[in-house]
């Protein structure tokens, strides 16, 4: 947030991704994500087992260090209203986005949102994509919210990024759809302590099962690669007490690139806000892990 906020003031163009199991599963299997990675100012780690992978590696990561909205979104909102924020959200089903962003004017009441739906031909010349681009300039956003699900919501930020307003972009995934309580929310203690892939599982398994109980065996073999670099490098399994890492790096100070994992590191509706009234709201269109982790 304190990154945001500094980026925000200065008016410039702001990158943030995130990391999970499931993106490193995607990484080779859809090459254009390296791109989008490595052109990325800020990387999130959504995932405590990869925090806990770092760990048993030797790199300088910490429990407190696994980041999702879920967890910054009030600290989010509340910025937002204290700066009055102007945020477009994309994604989610014709109506959801417009319902969260009714439920979040109401809490914070300086944020000025703007929403399009991510049903459109996601094509970078389709006509579907240009009014979505133009709803995006019209509204002169400082921060764009894209919640298509990943790896959609990445490549149409990668394909898009040149012709967005200087803002702040985050790929969210389904955060309209916590917001306008589509979906439920994990209890944040799950979060912290590594089970909100059991709750997310759990509340969706025909969607999820795969995510969460095939695709992280395909990262068996990469893993072993970081786990023999970690030996070699004498990193593994670092001693604890002096607040340094095996080897004699501090705690925070960047880590290197490791093997093949690459690891660096929420009845009746309130009326819609005047701003989804103007035309801003873009509907009716039909649908159609690193190059390197600097945070």
């Amino acid at each position: 947030m304190a990154e945001l906020d500094q980026q925000v003031a200065a008016a410039r163009p702001y990158l943030v991704a995130n990391h999970n199991l499931h993106s490193l599963y995607l990484l080779p299997r859809h090459p254009d994500l390296a791109a989008f990675y490595a052109g990325a100012d800020l990387i999130e780690i959504d995932s405590a087992p990869l925090i806990a992978f770092a760990r048993l590696l030797g790199l300088p990561a910490r429990p407190f260090h696994r980041c999702t909205y879920l967890d910054w979104r009030d600290h989010f909102w509340s910025l937002a209203d204290r700066r009055g924020w102007r945020v477009f959200y994309l994604g989610g089903a014709p109506g959801v986005a417009q319902t969260a962003a009714a439920r979040i004017s109401l809490l914070y009441p300086g944020a000025v949102l703007g929403v399009a739906d991510g049903y459109f031909d996601a094509a970078p010349s389709s006509s579907d994509n240009q009014t979505v681009l133009k709803a995006i300039a019209d509204f002169r956003p400082h921060i764009l919210l894209v919640g298509m699900g990943m790896p959609r919501q990445e490549q149409w930020i990668l394909a898009n990024r040149a012709a967005l307003p200087a803002c702040a972009v985050l790929p969210v995934g389904a955060a309209f759809d916590y917001e306008a309580d589509v979906q439920a929310a994990a209890p944040r203690w799950m979060g912290r302590a590594g089970l909100e892939w059991l709750f997310r599982l759990t509340a969706d398994p025909k969607r999820l099962w795969r995510r969460y109980c095939v695709e992280p065996w395909f990262l068996i073999g990469p893993a072993l690669d970081d786990v023999a670099l970690a030996l070699k490098a004498g990193r593994l399994l670092p001693t604890a007490g002096s607040g340094r890492l095996a080897g004699g790096r501090p705690v925070g100070e960047p880590a290197p690139v490791q093997g093949g994992l690459d690891l660096g590191v929420d009845g009746p509706q309130p009326p819609l806000p005047t701003e989804l009234k103007e035309g801003l709201v873009v509907e009716g269109a039909q649908p159609a892990l690193v190059d390197r982790l600097k945070a």
